[in-house]
C-alpha cells in the first residue's frame, strides 16, 4: 500500500559541521547525491534525506551514529537501492549513510568454508573474490544487492531451495547500536548455544535495530557438475504440479523458477531469447555428474507427466549464464512492457501444498483488475512474486494495483503463508504484519524500543507506529 511520509526532523547545522569536519568530501547536502539516495525500485514516492555520509570503517560508523544520535536525527543505511518495499527511502528526513566504501572482503577461511566482508561488498564482486577457491557464495536474489543490505532483509532468490536464505549463512555480525557502541555477535563456529542468538535478530531487522558493519558469511562449495533446463507446460497449474512433486519426492534440486505466459513474452523481448511463450519452468541442477543426471531424469519424467513441452537443456556455462541472466532482468523486463510505468511489486510464501491453490487464486483475482502484470517465483520453496505496472500519476490504476496486492496477501495468509518471502516489510506491508503476527507485533516494538529508544534508525520502517 502507499504510505504517506512521515513529518520531516529538520537537520542541524551543528551536525552538517560536525560531519563536514569529520568526513570531508565524503559527507554532502548536494541535491543530486540526496536525491539519488532518497529513491529505490519500489512504486514509493521518493523521500530525500538531508545529506549522505560515506563511511569507510566501524569506527566512522560509530562516530556519525553518536553524532545523529546527540542532535536527534534519523539514520537510513544505503546499500544498493535495489529494495522494494520502500526501505532506503528518508520518510522523516535525516541522514542516508552510504556503505559503497565499506567494501572490503576481510577475510577468506577456505577450509572453514566462511568469509568476513564488509556490508558494501556485492554478491557478485564476493563470488569473484572467491573464484578459483573452489566455493561460491550461493544466495542470489537477482540484483547485485550489497551484502549488508541482503542482511537487513533477509535475502533469499533463486537457489534458496537448496542453500537457504540469508538467516542461514550469516555466522556473526559487527553491528553499531543507535546509541554508537559496538557489539559483536555470533562467530565462526557452525553452532553455539551461548545465550540470546543476536545474529537472527539483526538479520531482516531493515535497519531499525542496528547498523551491520561486517558480516561472517558462511560459503559453500563449488558443485562438480551444473546442469539447466527449462520446459514449457500448458497451464500455470502444470508448471506448479511439477514443482510440488519434485520437492515431495526430495529431489535435492538447486534452482527452480517458474514464469507465467506474460513473464516469458516481456522476457523474450527483452533479453531476446526464444522461449515458447508459455508458463514455464527453469531448472538447474547441481552435484556429481552421476547425481545430476538423476535428478534431470527424475524431474524430466515428472515435467512429461504433467504435460511438459520442449524439456531443452543449457549445460555450457554460457549457455546457463545466458538463460539465469534473462531471469534475473525479470523486473526490467516486465517494466519494458509499458514503458513510462512503474512496478507495484508484492511477493508471498506459502507451504507447497498450497502453492498451486494460491497462484490460481492469484491468476483469477489478477484478471479482474485490467492492468499489465507478471507472475515469476523461486516456487521451490512456496515464494513467488507479482508485478503490476501503473502509471503513477493515474490514482485509480495504483488504487487497483493496492487492493489487488492486498487480497493476493490475504490470499497467502489464509493458508497459513507470510506477506513477504523475501522483499521484507520497509513501508508498505506494516498492515499485514500485524495481520501476521498478531500480539508479536508488541513484542517486537519492544525490541525496537529497548535498542533504539529515540527511534532514529530508519524510522517509519517495519513496526508500525514507530
Amino acid at each position: 500500500m502507499n504510505a504517506p511520509l512521515a513529518q520531516r526532523i529538520p537537520f542541524p547545522p551543528g551536525l552538517r559541521d560536525t560531519l563536514a569536519a569529520m568526513l570531508g568530501e565524503r559527507f554532502t547536502t548536494a541535491a543530486a547525491p540526496c536525491g539519488h539516495h532518497g529513491h529505490d525500485e519500489s512504486h514509493f514516492p521518493d523521500a530525500v534525506p538531508d545529506a549522505v555520509a560515506f563511511p569507510e570503517s566501524t569506527e566512522e560508523v560509530s562516530a556519525i551514529v553518536r553524532a545523529c544520535a546527540a542532535h536527534g536525527v534519523p539514520l537510513i543505511p544505503f546499500g544498493a537501492g535495489s529494495s522494494l518495499e520502500g526501505h532506503v527511502l528518508a520518510v522523516r528526513g535525516g541522514l542516508s549513510m552510504d556503505f559503497t566504501r565499506m567494501n572490503r572482503v576481510l577475510a577468506v577461511n577456505v577450509e572453514d568454508l566462511d568469509c568476513r566482508v564488509e556490508p558494501g561488498v556485492t554478491r557478485k564482486q564476493l563470488n569473484a573474490v572467491l573464484h578459483g577457491s573452489g566455493l561460491f557464495f550461493p544466495i542470489d536474489p537477482g540484483a547485485d544487492a550489497s551484502l549488508g543490505g541482503m542482511c537487513a532483509t533477509r535475502a533469499s532468490g533463486t537457489n534458496a531451495v537448496r542453500y537457504g536464505t540469508m538467516r542461514e549463512v550469516v555466522l556473526g555480525l559487527t553491528v553499531v547500536l543507535a546509541d554508537g557502541s559496538v557489539i559483536r555477535t555470533g562467530g565462526r563456529a557452525r553452532k553455539s548455544s551461548a545465550g540470546y542468538d543476536l545474529t537472527r535478530l539483526f538479520v531482516g531487522s531493515e535497519g531499525t535495530l542496528g547498523i551491520m558493519t561486517e558480516i561472517t558469511l558462511r560459503l559453500s562449495p563449488v558443485p562438480e557438475a551444473v546442469a539447466a533446463a527449462v520446459c514449457a507446460f500448458p497451464t500455470v497449474d502444470d508448471a506448479v504440479q511439477t514443482v510440488i512433486q519434485t520437492i515431495q519426492m526430495g529431489v535435492p534440486i538447486a534452482r527452480i523458477e517458474l514464469l507465467d505466459a506474460m513473464m516469458v513474452r516481456a522476457t523474450n523481448a527483452y533479453s531476446k531469447t526464444t522461449l515458447r511463450e508459455a508458463p514455464m519452468l527453469f531448472f538447474e541442477f547441481h552435484g556429481s555428474p552421476a547425481s545430476v543426471k538423476e535428478q534431470a531424469q527424475t524431474v524430466q519424467e515428472l515435467a512429461a507427466g504433467n504435460g511438459g513441452l520442449d524439456f531443452e537443456w543449457a549445460e555450457q556455462p554460457e549457455d546457463r549464464s545466458r538463460l539465469w541472466a534473462a531471469r534475473h532482468s525479470a523486473l526490467f523486463a516486465t517494466i519494458a512492457l509499458r514503458p513510462g510505468a512503474r512496478a507495484l511489486t508484492t511477493d508471498v510464501c506459502v507451504p507447497i501444498s498450497c502453492l498451486a491453490d494460491c497462484i490460481a487464486a492469484t491468476e483469477q483475482d489478477l484478471a479482474t483488475t485490467g492492468l499489465v502484470r507478471t507472475i515469476v517465483g523461486h516456487v521451490g520453496d512456496g515464494n513467488f512474486h507479482v508485478v503490476l505496472l501503473v502509471d503513477p500519476e493515474d490514482e485509480d490504476e495504483i488504487e487497483r494495483a493496492e487492493a489487488a496486492s492486498r487480497r493476493i496477501v490475504q490470499h497467502a495468509l489464509d493458508m497459513g503463508g507470510t506477506c513477504t518471502g523475501e522483499h521484507g516489510i520497509g513501508i508498505g506491508k506494516q498492515d499485514f504484519l500485524v495481520a501476521e503476527h498478531g500480539p508479536a507485533v508488541d513484542v517486537m516494538r519492544t525490541i525496537k524500543r529497548a535498542l533504539d529508544p529515540a527511534n532514529l534508525l530508519n524510522p517509519g520502517k517495519v513496526v508500525p507506529g514507530l
